[in-house]
């Protein structure tokens, strides 16, 4: 992890709250010494909490704004390993603060979308030491535990907890909505995001008259949760991109010793250590408590 790396993505300017998520966390990977980055796009994904096609889009964004260039490596077995990402800390501004200039980064760096089968590549240069072969690619990941895919009465039981969420005097046909909302579930939504959908559209039709409101078959039919679940994780995605923010600014602050340190609360000095953006070393240094 580097604290410059991660300061640097903060302070990136014009780039769109999701964006600017998966820029900061790419940082987050960034050694220091060795100047890569290598989480598996899964594990990126992940900590992003967005799916592997909007990761690439957000990817694609940042490329193409010269921000970050992808190589591609190989597992050693023939095979594709996890990507190596390189962070240009020279540049500061996004596409919506700085004039697009096609889609071609620094260096002649060709960028295509990973989703289309090819990745960035030099033109007549290649990394240093590079062999196409990384034996130990997620060496700076943690290793996770599978998980297993849930039984079919824990997604029965979890169904119901979404449908008993939605206005119960307009409830009609149980079983094709919890067809329905298992069908979403099998689609990677999750059952505690559905069921919030569900109870703001119970809270937004609250004043409505019953007419007024669809019957809970036609409402799953017609996937009317997708607009709650988007506006949700669009929130969501605003929220973490602010916190981020203001979490690298607090670490600039300690990292500077300025002044301004005597302002950071316990529970923030707790989240900053947390997210490894600043040492405990370094909050004893500028006289702050846990």
């Amino acid at each position: 992890m580097s604290g410059m790396a991660l300061i640097w993505a903060a302070n990136v300017k014009g780039l769109k709250p999701a964006a600017k998520i998966v820029l900061i966390q790419l940082a987050d990977f960034h050694n220091k010494e060795t100047g890569q980055c290598n989480p598996s796009a899964q594990r990126l994904a992940d900590e992003c909490e967005m799916g592997r096609a909007t990761l690439f889009r957000h990817m694609t964004t940042l490329e193409q704004c010269g921000l970050v260039t992808r190589y591609a490596r190989g597992d050693g077995d023939g095979g594709r390993g996890a990507n190596q990402y390189e962070l240009h800390l020279d540049i500061t501004l996004g596409p919506s603060s700085r004039p697009k200039g096609g889609s071609s980064g620094p260096n002649g760096v060709e960028s295509q979308n990973e989703t289309g089968g090819n990745v960035s590549k030099m033109w007549g240069k290649s990394l240093k030491g590079e062999t196409g072969v990384v034996p130990n690619r997620d060496s700076n990941l943690t290793i996770e535990p599978v998980r297993e895919p849930p039984s079919r009465e824990r997604e029965a039981g979890e169904a119901e907890k979404v449908l008993a969420a939605y206005p119960p005097d307009r409830l009609r046909g149980k079983a094709a909505c919890l067809a329905q909302i298992e069908d979403a579930m099998k689609e990677g939504i999750a059952s505690e995001d559905l069921r919030q959908a569900v109870q703001a559209y119970a809270t937004d039709s609250a004043g409505f008259t019953r007419s007024k409101i669809c019957f809970s078959d036609n409402w799953f039919q017609s996937r009317r949760w997708l607009a709650y679940f988007e506006k949700q994780a669009e929130d969501r995605e605003k929220s973490a991109a602010l916190q981020a923010d203001h979490h690298a600014r607090l670490a600039c602050w300690i990292s500077d010793r300025s002044p301004m340190c005597k302002h950071i609360t316990a529970p923030q000095v707790t989240a900053l250590l947390a997210s490894k953006l600043v040492t405990q070393a370094q909050i004893q240094a500028v006289g702050l408590r846990t």
